[in-house]
């Protein structure tokens, strides 16, 4: 399915998403959108083009999922969506369960909590409920994919599963797997900037050039379309690094514990708008400036017409 435009769309949060229960004087943590409008969760609503969608939560990642369940659940009726499950899936054969996957059908989103990334492909590797997520995402233009912390990792093919920060940019650092291949061309990490994880990100670059690393800091996301165009949303910020023009790379050659050499990984930082297209891998200030370039060519030919005319 790579080379298959996707007509669904996908929306990985960074983690710590604001869930409108802010401000809280218990609290230290800073929102600075407004939940009801600019929210990542009003936009994962907004973008299936519904007033009220059915939304699934899967809850499989965490190992708290009688706590992070009702969050949100009692977040999305903030937004007066109040057609919302929960999907506890536990085992490989819970996932293969007739009535999960019927649900699954009937969704406009499934979202994925956070928790362990690795725990999502153990229990649906190889299932056909992610065969049929991954056939409605490609095929129908209102379904969203949505997934927080290691909901939005594991979306990457190929997977970061963990990582010392400590031994960063040394081999090894970083713990590669297999994901649930909703998103071939990239390599997803979350808490990006707090949690200091530049380190085991040009590391998976490295290891895998021809993909692109996103890096996603708290409360912020990215919405891709076309499984390619990639919209920062949320308040913080989106780190990309480009690989493609990599030059000297002793990433697959050094041994384990050793410090990695690396030429001319390229780095982009996208605030809330901002949107870069990871096959042509160009950075554009708004989707308005994407889509004039995109139809500038059109007008000119157009124009070209016109005046041989």
């Amino acid at each position: 399915m790579k080379n298959i435009i996707p007509l669904g769309k996908l929306i990985a949060v960074g983690g710590n998403e604001d869930k409108g229960t802010y401000p809280n004087p218990r609290t230290r943590r800073k929102y600075y959108l407004n939940f009801f409008e600019l929210g990542i969760l009003k936009r994962i609503v907004l973008e299936t083009g519904k007033p009220d969608p059915r939304i699934e939560v899967i809850t499989t990642a965490s190992m708290i999922p009688e706590e992070v369940g009702p969050i949100y659940t009692s977040s999305y009726a903030m937004l007066n969506c109040l057609n919302v499950g929960i999907m506890d899936i536990r085992t490989p054969e819970d996932a293969r369960q007739p009535a999960y996957l019927e649900r699954l059908l009937a969704a406009d989103v499934v979202m994925f909590s956070g928790g362990n990334q690795s725990r999502l492909r153990e229990m649906f590797g190889e299932t056909e409920f992610l065969d049929r997520l991954l056939q409605r995402y490609h095929a129908e233009p209102g379904f969203v994919v949505a997934g927080t912390s290691a909901g939005a990792m594991a979306m990457s093919q190929y997977m970061i599963r963990g990582g010392s920060v400590p031994d960063a940019l040394l081999k090894g650092a970083v713990k590669m797997g297999t994901g649930l291949g909703l998103l071939p061309a990239a390599v997803v990490d979350s808490h990006f900037v707090k949690r200091g994880r530049f380190g085991r990100l040009i590391e998976a670059v490295a290891l895998h050039p021809k993909l692109i690393g996103i890096g996603l800091g708290e409360d912020t996301g990215v919405l891709i379309t076309e499984g390619n165009l990639v919209e920062t949303v949320g308040s913080n910020l989106v780190i990309i690094l480009d690989g493609h023009n990599i030059q000297h790379n002793n990433a697959a050659a050094a041994k384990k514990g050793t410090v990695l050499s690396v030429e001319n990984v390229t780095m982009h930082v996208l605030a809330k708008g901002n949107v870069y297209d990871m096959r042509e891998r160009k950075f554009y200030a708004s989707k308005e400036i994407l889509d004039a370039q995109l139809a500038a060519p059109i007008d000119a030919a157009a124009t070209s017409a016109t005046v041989q005319r």
